[in-house]
């Protein structure tokens, strides 16, 4: 078994314009300084990597994790969630996800989704680059406005959407395997994967392709109701990295699930600083512990209450609390009568 490593930080939620949160140096003392050991980069931001020139030139890579690492930390993986997200986009989406694109390239589907899958595939070697072994994003969705089936679905429409929901991430695996990086979903509302039966199915499309891994955070769960710890047993060799988010589910008789178009706060499901929520990490940590997880327990702050520098701050200590430092013999070993292979025989009479 393997010790877990962290805590690390997601860094995309705490980005801003304000010192110390505007540039790659600072918001890594800042996070150095709360006793995080490792940051997960956002690539959207050139402020703080520049993803194709991460791609093209091994010095800048080298200049990018030399600045993470002046500050005592570690670049745990980057993330690609929105351009993944626009990797797959529903025309009813096209408005609300051009923000996600560069300005010249909005009200324009096609080249927006070209540049996307360019953006990944950079996203492999910047990988590589930095020494990495894995990498986060979204799948994008083709069919989420049907998530409810009212409409009637046509019949066959999810055997479709499922199978283009393939052939365009396919080829943008093949170039994460060249480069020796895991490519992990983010299984979560909003994307055609957003529970363990999508993915499954997503699975079978690209031919149980190997590098096609999964994050696993467990806020995304509690607020649909799914067993989140059976899902570990599940996936455990598919669960490459893990988001450490809380979050509660609060079913009243006037709202569940879908939440009655409230904001966060009003929700019956909603995203918590850790510790405020309803997630077992002890039985989450245990079971990753126990299935020998070799990545990171990165923190990713999301709460409509609490500040997110105070929920930096407890993340840090309630991460460090969490792992679970392994044990490198068997408890009872000391009532133990050693090893004898005829003592062995004639305990079974053989």
């Amino acid at each position: 078994m393997n010790t877990i490593k962290g805590p690390a930080i997601f860094i995309a939620q705490f980005i801003g314009e304000q010192a110390p949160f505007n540039d790659l140096k600072s918001i890594c003392r800042w996070a150095a300084g709360l006793g995080y050991k490792g940051v997960q980069l956002p690539t959207n931001d050139a402020r703080f990597i520049d993803l194709q020139k991460a791609a093209e030139s091994k010095t800048y890579a080298d200049e990018i994790k030399g600045i993470v690492n002046e500050a005592g930390l570690e670049i745990t993986e980057l993330s690609t969630h929105l351009q993944g997200q626009l990797v797959a986009v529903n025309p009813a989406y096209d408005q609300l996800f051009d923000g996600f694109a560069p300005q010249a390239l909005r009200n324009n589907p096609a080249e927006r989704q070209k540049w996307a899958v360019s953006q990944l595939k950079h996203a492999a070697k910047a990988s590589q680059n930095l020494g990495l072994n894995a990498h986060v994003t979204f799948s994008g969705a083709l069919i989420w406005q049907t998530v409810y089936p009212w409409p009637q679905r046509p019949a066959g429409l999810v055997d479709t959407a499922f199978t283009e929901l393939a052939k365009r991430w396919e080829p943008i695996l093949n170039v994460f395997d060249e480069h020796d990086i895991d490519l992990c979903y983010e299984i979560h509302p909003g994307e055609d994967l957003h529970d363990g039966i999508t993915y499954e199915m997503f699975l079978e499309k690209v031919n149980n392709h190997k590098r096609a891994c999964l994050l696993y955070d467990p806020s995304h769960f509690v607020l649909q109701a799914l067993d989140y710890l059976e899902y570990i047993d599940i996936y455990h060799e598919r669960i490459k990295m893990f988001h450490v988010k809380d979050a509660e589910f609060n079913p009243t008789g006037r709202q569940g699930v879908y939440g009655g178009y409230q904001d966060w706060v009003n929700r019956a499901g909603r995203f918590r600083s850790l510790g405020d929520g309803q997630v077992d990490f002890k039985a989450i940590f245990s079971k990753l512990t126990q299935y020998d997880y070799k990545g990171w327990a990165v923190l990713e702050w999301e709460c409509a209450l609490k500040h997110p520098e105070d929920g930096a701050r407890e993340g840090a200590q309630f991460i460090k609390d969490h792992i679970i430092r392994v044990t490198d013999r068997t408890f009872d070993d000391f009532a133990s009568t050693g090893t004898d292979e005829s003592f062995n025989k004639t305990l079974l009479g053989i």
